[in-house]
C-alpha cells in the first residue's frame, strides 16, 4: 500500500468516527472548554498537599526563601485555577442555569475564597488523623513516616479538602478529587460523607465510604471495609436520600466487614469483627464476630492424610484478623 492509499484509508476512518460523534449521545460531547478539567483538578490537589504539609512535599516550582512570598505565590496559583474550575462546574448547577459568565465567575471566586479560609480547620482535622494513625498503628516508625507513606492519611486528607467544597455545593470537582485519591490509594470516600476527628484507616486498600455516611470521632477502619447502601435497585431515584450507615464514636471495624443501610447505626465503643455483614443497628459497647469456623488440615508433618475439624476458638485476636 502506497502513501496515497494509506492517507485515503485514514481519511475514511476519520469520517467514520466523526459521523459517529454526530448522534447527540452523552458520549458524543465535545465542548471540553466548558467543563472541569481532570488534569487541572489533580494538579490543584497536589499543590494543596504542599499547603497542608509545608515541610513534607518538595516544592520544585517556587524558589523562595521567604515563607510568606512562597505561600502567596502558591495560593494565588491554586486559587486562580480552582476558581476557573469552579466557574465551569457551576454551569451544571440548576441554581445557576442561564447565568452569564460574569455571574458564574463571581460566585466561583466567592466560593474559592471561602474554601481557603477553611484551611486552618482542614489542617486541624488532619493533625488529629495523624495522631490517631500513630496511636493506632504499632508499625508506625514516627509521624513523618505516616505523612510521607500512609495511603489512609493521603485519602482522608484529600477527602477533607474535597468535603469543604462539597459543603459549598460545588458540583463535580469534589468527586473528581476523591476519585483521584481512590486511584492513588485504593480507598473510595465520597466527599459528601461526614467524618469526625481522629479518623484512622489501617492498610486502607478496598475501603468504601458512601455519600450519606456519618462517621464519628476516634473511629478505626481496616482494609476491605464497606460502609455502604443496603439496596440500590431504586437507581438514581434514590439520589439525596439517606442510604448509608451512621458509625458512632470510638468504633473499630475490622477487615472485610460490610455495614449497610441508612437506618443502620453502630453504637459507640463497639467492635465489628472481620467479614461481618451488618444491616441493622448495633447497641453501644457491642462486639460482633462471625460464628466459629472449622479449621481443615489435609496432611500432618509426615505427609499423612489427616483431618482436623476442631472449631477455631475466638479470642481477642479474632478481632485483629488483618
Amino acid at each position: 500500500m502506497d502513501e496515497k492509499e494509506r492517507r485515503k484509508e485514514v481519511e475514511e476512518i476519520v469520517e467514520l468516527v466523526l459521523n459517529d460523534y454526530g448522534q447527540d449521545r452523552d458520549i458524543d460531547k465535545m465542548d471540553i472548554f466548558k467543563q472541569p478539567d481532570r488534569v487541572v483538578v489533580e494538579d490543584i490537589v497536589r499543590k494543596m498537599m504542599r499547603v497542608l504539609f509545608p515541610g513534607y512535599y518538595r516544592d520544585k516550582e517556587y524558589k523562595f526563601y521567604n515563607a510568606y512570598n512562597k505561600l502567596t505565590v502558591l495560593l494565588e496559583d491554586i486559587m486562580y485555577n480552582l476558581t476557573g474550575q469552579i466557574t465551569m462546574a457551576l454551569a451544571y448547577d440548576p441554581d445557576y442555569q442561564g447565568a452569564d459568565d460574569r455571574t458564574l465567575e463571581e460566585a466561583a471566586r466567592s466560593i474559592s475564597v471561602e474554601f481557603f479560609r477553611q484551611i486552618p480547620k482542614i489542617r486541624d482535622y488532619i493533625e488529629t488523623d495523624i495522631q490517631a494513625t500513630f496511636d493506632g498503628d504499632p508499625a508506625a516508625f514516627n509521624k513523618e513516616e505516616i505523612v510521607l507513606s500512609y495511603p489512609g492519611l493521603k485519602a482522608s486528607t484529600i477527602y477533607r479538602v474535597a468535603h469543604e467544597l462539597q459543603v459549598q455545593k460545588v458540583p463535580m470537582i469534589p468527586r473528581m478529587m476523591t476519585e483521584f485519591a481512590h486511584s492513588e490509594t485504593g480507598i473510595d470516600i465520597h466527599p459528601n460523607a461526614t467524618i469526625g476527628r481522629y479518623f484512622f484507616m489501617d492498610h486502607g486498600t478496598g475501603i468504601v465510604v458512601g455519600s450519606t455516611s456519618i462517621i464519628g470521632e476516634h473511629v478505626r477502619v481496616y482494609q476491605g471495609v464497606t460502609i455502604g447502601a443496603l439496596s440500590l435497585k431504586g437507581g438514581h431515584d434514590l439520589h439525596g436520600t439517606r442510604r448509608h450507615p451512621t458509625i458512632e464514636d470510638r468504633v473499630t471495624i475490622y477487615s472485610g466487614a460490610s455495614i449497610l443501610g441508612g437506618r443502620t447505626v453502630i453504637g459507640h465503643d463497639s467492635v465489628i469483627g472481620s467479614n461481618a455483614f451488618i444491616t441493622r443497628s448495633v447497641d453501644p459497647y457491642t462486639r460482633i464476630s462471625i460464628k466459629n469456623q472449622e479449621l481443615r488440615i489435609d496432611s500432618d508433618e509426615q505427609g499423612n492424610a489427616a483431618l482436623d475439624s476442631r472449631p477455631v476458638e475466638p479470642d481477642d485476636s479474632w478481632f485483629y484478623m488483618i
